[in-house]
C-alpha cells in the first residue's frame, strides 16, 4: 500500500528522519515547513521508491496551511498519515513572557496541528482511515517550570490528540502522541552542547522507527495511543 504522508514541520533531527523513513517504506512525503530551501534538498533527495514534496507553508497562517494541503492532494491525492511535529517555545516563565511569545507557541503546537488534523482526518474519512501521530514532550504531562508557552501549548496538543482519538478511533483513524523525554540529536543540538556526551541524545533514525511502527499499528482493535521515549540509562524527565 502507497500512502501519502504530511509531515508539518520538517528540520534537522527527527522531522528529516520521519521523511527519509516513511519515503524508504514506500510513502509519498509532503514536507511542510517556512525554510523552502532546506525542505526542497530534502524532498529531493529523499531514498526510494518514497517520492518527496516540498510545501513552503506557515503553519500559524490558517488559509496557508490549508493551501498547503490542497498542493498535497493535487500532487499525491488524498492524506494517509499526518505528523504533526512542529514546535515553537520561549523558554521563560509566566512574568517574563510576552503575549505575542504566548500566542506564537499556541499557534504553532496548537492551532497549526487542530488545522492540519482537521484537513488530514476529513481525508482519512473518505478513504477509510489512517494515522495522525503528534510530537509530545516532558512537558506535555508534567511542567518543569518555567516555561509556559511551550507547556501550556504541549498539553493543549495532547488533549487534541486524545480528543480525536475518541472521536475518531472507531472510524479507522489511528491517533498517537509520543512523549519524547529527552534531548533530540541534531547539529543545532550538538552546537549548543559541545561537550555533552553523545549517549544522551537521543537517535532520530531511531525514534522514526517508533514513528513507523505507530503508522503500522493502524488495526482498530489495537492501536497504542501514548508512547513514551527517554535516552535509555541517562538521567530522564519523566520516568
Amino acid at each position: 500500500m502507497t500512502r501519502t504522508a504530511v509531515i508539518a514541520g520538517v528540520g534537522p533531527g527527527l522531522g528529516e528522519s520521519l521523511a527519509r523513513k516513511l519515503a524508504a517504506e514506500g510513502c509519498r512525503v509532503a514536507l511542510f515547513a517556512r525554510s523552502t530551501e532546506y525542505v526542497e534538498a530534502l524532498a529531493a533527495d529523499l531514498p526510494d521508491p518514497g517520492e518527496g514534496l516540498a510545501v513552503t507553508t506557515d503553519l500559524t497562517d490558517v488559509d496557508a496551511v490549508r493551501d498547503g494541503f490542497e498542493t498535497v492532494r493535487e500532487a499525491f491525492g488524498p492524506v494517509d498519515v499526518l505528523v504533526n511535529h512542529a514546535s515553537a517555545a520561549s523558554w521563560t516563565g509566566l512574568m517574563d513572557t510576552s503575549v505575542e511569545a504566548f500566542e506564537e507557541a499556541w499557534a504553532v503546537n496548537g492551532r497549526g496541528a487542530f488545522v492540519c488534523s482537521q484537513e488530514a482526518v476529513d481525508d482519512m474519512l473518505e478513504t477509510g482511515g489512517g494515522t495522525v501521530i503528534f510530537t509530545g514532550a516532558t512537558s506535555a504531562v508534567r511542567s518543569r517550570g518555567g516555561a509556559i508557552g511551550f507547556t501550556a501549548a504541549k498539553f493543549a496538543a495532547r488533549g487534541m490528540a486524545m480528543d480525536i482519538a475518541q472521536e475518531f478511533g472507531g472510524e479507522g483513524v489511528h491517533v498517537a502522541h509520543v512523549v519524547i523525554d529527552g534531548q533530540i540529536d541534531s547539529p543545532d543540538a550538538r552546537e549548543r552542547q559541545p561537550d555533552r556526551e553523545a549517549e544522551t541524545f537521543l537517535d532520530p533514525d531511531e525514534l522514526a522507527e517508533t514513528y513507523w511502527h505507530l503508522v503500522e499499528r493502524d488495526d482498530v482493535g489495537t492501536q497504542p495511543f501514548e508512547v513514551h521515549v527517554t535516552n535509555g540509562p541517562n538521567p530522564s524527565e519523566f520516568i
